[in-house]
């Protein structure tokens, strides 16, 4: 029988056996959708992408969606851009409707797979089709967000506050576990394309369209696995297409808990950061540096493999000295590589590698123990809602970086311009995380403090 236990969060399942079965399948839908993230968004797509839009591009280099001039070179970061638009609409409106009806999985299971089905079908990506290729990165890159909204949701269901940064960095470290897997494979089909038959093109089409597959099929995991639960007021049916005034509702809400809006604020800041770096690198590396893309391969198959140890090893420091402190510590190494990434010079792929290393060892520990340290400054009941707002933040709203970075390519055709630009982000989130009080947060929001937070 499911039962909450005193002082933990309304809904959380009382039977330990039950709780790690739970958390087990939680911890799939990371080992699902972070192939996206890795193989498509991070190594294949900006790369392939900016190709298919300089075949499409005029004799001075621009495209011309909708009758705009683009620089073929910051298509990716605008249709990066627009998705995250798309999901900043759709986002709040998912949030209140799995709190208000209990039913996640079924938002979770619509969300993944039409994310994954537009991931598959970036195998059709050839020739001059530009424009498919953005509209299927926006409907991918919206789609993970919002099945993220209702996924991050589940933490304070299935992990008590004393067990969330280490279920949280699991979680990370099977996304990246997945990612790296993945990746060996698709480097060995890339790099070894003509003793398969393949051309170069269709090896990349081929690694796009396995990662919605993979997507997919491992999303049925946690599908299997987690159970809804209703643990906010039950409401009449119908109530839910209400969205918009839900919205509203939960902003002024938030006004309620000024701490855990401070918070908010600050992961937005710095990781927009995160996001645009995550998203920019292969572009940055092939474009500004002349990487080729095997090293590229390599480079992020690097930051897997460092970042399962470091999503890992963050979580075991944030036991000692605490998530905030340990997340300072890293958005202080953040800025350090930025700076470090302006100054890498072109054809270095060892330097390339050693500044891969450096973001692997610190982006799965930020990114977990922020969504760990998040989950304690959820008001009871409202777990999707409020997680809207984090997703908003964690990719919703990270639209400022990819925006930032391609006009000041098109502005200045120079990638290392776009690259230091970002290093305010990491600066700025630093003061203003700096700045909350995490533990009177907590408590604001009616949830037991544990001892290291």
């Amino acid at each position: 029988m499911n039962t909450d236990t005193a002082g933990e969060p309304e809904g959380l399942t009382a039977d330990p056996a039950e709780r790690k079965r739970e958390q087990r399948g939680w911890y799939f839908y990371d080992f699902a959708c972070s192939v996206y993230s890795t193989s498509v968004v991070t190594v294949f797509l900006g790369p392939y992408l900016t190709a298919v839009a300089k075949a499409a591009a005029d004799a001075e280099g621009f495209v011309h969606p909708l009758g705009i001039p683009v620089r073929a070179g910051s298509l990716f970061a605008y249709a990066v851009s627009a998705s995250i638009v798309v999901a900043v609409l759709v986002m709040p409106l998912v949030g209140a409707a799995a709190d208000r009806t209990g039913r996640k999985k079924p938002i979770l299971a619509a969300a993944a797979y039409l994310g994954a089905a537009a991931t598959t079908g970036m195998f059709f990506l050839e020739g001059d089709r530009y424009l498919l290729g953005a509209f299927l990165l926006i409907v991918a890159n919206a789609s993970l967000s919002v099945s993220m909204v209702v996924y991050n949701a589940y933490l304070p269901q299935i992990a008590g506050p004393e067990e969330r940064d280490a279920v949280s960095s699991r979680g990370w470290a099977f996304g990246y576990t997945s990612g790296a897997l993945v990746l060996v494979l698709n480097l060995v089909l890339y790099s070894q394309h003509d003793a398969f038959g393949l051309s170069e093109g269709t090896a990349v089409r081929l690694c796009l369209a396995s990662a919605g597959l993979w997507w997919g099929a491992f999303t049925l995991v946690p599908l299997r696995r987690l159970r809804d639960r209703r643990t906010g007021p039950a409401v009449r049916e119908g109530a839910v297409g209400s969205g918009w005034k839900q919205l509203v509702a939960t902003l002024k809400d938030m006004r309620r808990h000024p701490l855990t809006l401070s918070f908010l604020v600050a992961y937005l800041i710095y990781n927009d950061g995160v996001q645009t770096v995550i998203s920019q690198a292969s572009v940055y590396g092939s474009e500004e540096l002349g990487l080729e893309q095997t090293t590229l391969i390599a480079a992020v198959l690097l930051v897997q493999v460092l970042a399962v140890a470091g999503a890992l090893g963050m979580g075991r420091l944030a036991r000692v000295y605490g998530a905030k402190r340990t997340i300072l510590a890293s958005l202080a190494v953040w800025t350090l590589i930025l700076a470090a990434g302006y100054f890498l010079p072109a054809g270095a792929p060892v330097a390339f590698f050693c500044l891969a290393g450096a973001i692997g060892l610190v982006l799965g520990g930020s990114q977990a123990l922020s969504r760990s340290l998040f989950s304690h400054l959820v008001p009871r009941g409202k777990e999707a809602e409020y997680f809207a707002a984090y997703e908003m933040s964690d990719r919703g709203l990270s639209w400022l970086g990819p925006l930032v970075f391609g006009l000041a390519y098109q502005l200045t055709g120079s990638y290392r311009d776009a690259i230091i630009s970002l290093v305010i982000f990491f600066a700025l989130g630093f003061v203003l995380l700096a700045r909350v009080p995490v533990r009177r947060a907590v408590e604001a929001a009616g949830n037991p403090v544990p001892e290291r937070i």
